[in-house]
């Protein structure tokens, strides 16, 4: 992991390590779903694959309405071949 260094807002000459990529990708566990009126477990669903990545909806465990949608890009970029 290559670690880059800033300087403490205060001023203060101690070091800390910056790890910059560490929380580039998130996936959910629990989202509010409007019908349950209250914060659900979700499954993840993927819906499409894009050429810029994956899309995926967010479902309410209890009563599978949608509470939300996300995509995942891809890492490399991907070389289409005609």
């Amino acid at each position: 992991m290559d670690l880059k260094y800033y300087s403490n807002p205060a001023g203060d000459q101690t070091r800390q390590p910056r790890r910059e990529g560490m929380f580039k990708n998130f996936d959910a566990t629990e989202l509010f779903c409007q019908k349950c009126k209250q914060a659900v477990p979700v499954r993840k669903r993927l819906l499409i694959v894009l050429p810029d990545g994956d899309k995926y909806e967010y479902l309410c465990a209890y009563c599978a309405s949608s509470v939300g949608t996300k995509i995942e890009r891809n890492q490399k970029p991907l070389t289409i071949i005609v």
